[in-house]
């Protein structure tokens, strides 16, 4: 048990070169971690983007890429290294629902990045406390329901799911607003953040690109929302591949007969379009059935029956409580703080009063691109362990 290693202002951080000293701007800390020493905040330097880095082996200062969301500019914060991966920081004078953020520097996320850019990286993850049901992911054919069997749950249950709003490089058609229908963007942009790993899957149709960020799905969950994907096989494997703990759940018709009579059924398609879905069909429920891509294969033989399947699976059968985990208390923390670390929780320690607050680290997952979840705040003395 101690004090995290965090200096201030302009002291002399000992230790990092033969004969180097080390002078921070104002509101920038540093801290050691291997043998590379990162100096953070500054947000307001478009250079560093609040983020630099003092290799000792090298004896040279390095301005790494910045990645994740990263937190607005703060004027005082306490640090402490958790490990060789991550870096705890604590903004001062804030709320308990937004001072915490890591700084992943040594990551697989990080790490994959590094060989990716050939160049130092880091990338922030917002703390996240309490956690939130898994998001679902939906797949199956055109034709099958699958968009059915979504309106119904919305219908029922308005205030529990939302959906992520896509990325497209195309022109907003009339009447699309960016960020309601869309996130538009530029394909050069949105190209760098593919390779970044800032998208769950992503698709080029007709020259455009399509697909959904870990961000957009995030915020699904920032608001007390459970997220629904809506996409296709190939990106339910690109989801499957990626960070983000999900459900997959894959709809299919009764037979490949049954889904081309519903087709016929709806009368809008021509032919050529009708066998173009039908042939998409075929792949995608050999692809969905086969190869264990999917956590649940739904049979939508009967509508209503398939729908009680659907919110058995999603604990909404009152078999389970499907509520949101989350924290609703919120803590004010101080201007001045200091950190103590037990096991895997960090002691707040307030320098002007005698309350304590807890951050309990144990369940903690989840981490950049996206956000880190499972966290536990709580005032010392509610739980005897600490």
């Amino acid at each position: 048990m101690g004090e995290a290693p965090v200096f201030f202002g302009d002291e002399l951080l000992a230790g990092v070169s033969n004969g180097f000293d080390l002078k921070l701007k104002e509101f920038e800390s540093a801290i050691v971690v291997g043998n590379k020493t990162y100096v953070i905040g500054g947000f307001d330097d478009s250079i560093s983007n609040g983020v630099r880095i003092f290799d000792k082996s090298t004896d040279e200062w390095v301005v790494p890429i910045v990645l994740g969301t990263k937190p607005n500019e703060f004027k005082g914060h306490s640090l402490m290294r958790l490990n060789n991966e991550r870096i705890l920081v604590i903004k001062h004078n804030s709320k308990s629902n937004e001072c915490v953020w890591f700084l992943e520097v040594g990551t697989q996320f990080v790490q994959e990045q590094k060989k990716r850019f050939e160049t130092e990286v880091v990338s922030w993850s917002k703390g996240v406390i309490g956690d939130a049901e898994r998001p679902i992911v939906i797949s199956g054919p055109s034709g099958v329901g699958k968009g059915t069997l979504i309106n119904m749950l919305m219908r029922e249950f308005p205030t529990m799911f939302g959906f992520s709003v896509s990325h497209t490089t195309r022109a907003p058609r009339k009447k699309e607003e960016n960020g309601v229908h869309y996130h538009f963007t530029n394909k050069d942009i949105m190209e760098e953040e593919i390779k970044a790993g800032k998208f769950l899957e992503h698709a080029s149709v007709h020259g455009n690109l399509y697909g959904t960020s870990i961000e957009a799905v995030e915020v699904v969950a920032d608001a007390g929302k459970r997220c629904i994907l809506d996409i296709d096989v190939q990106g339910a494997r690109s989801v499957r591949s990626s960070s983000l703990e999900a459900i997959f759940i894959f709809i299919c018709p009764p037979s490949f007969e049954e889904l081309e009579k519903r087709l016929r059924a709806r009368g809008t398609e021509t032919e050529e379009l009708i066998q173009k879905r039908l042939r998409n069909a075929k792949a995608e429920l050999e692809q969905g059935t086969s190869n264990g891509l999917f956590d649940h294969i739904l049979v939508n033989d009967d509508l209503e029956a398939c729908y009680e399947r659907l919110k058995k699976i999603l604990g909404l059968d009152g078999s389970t409580d499907a509520s949101l985990k989350t924290s609703t208390e919120v803590f004010a923390l101080p201007m001045e703080i200091s950190l103590t670390k037990i096991d895997e929780k960090i002691i707040i320690n307030s320098e002007n009063a005698d309350q304590k607050i807890v951050l309990d680290l144990t369940s903690m997952k989840g981490g950049a691109p996206g956000r880190t979840r499972g966290l536990r705040m709580y005032p010392a003395g509610l739980h005897t362990d600490v």
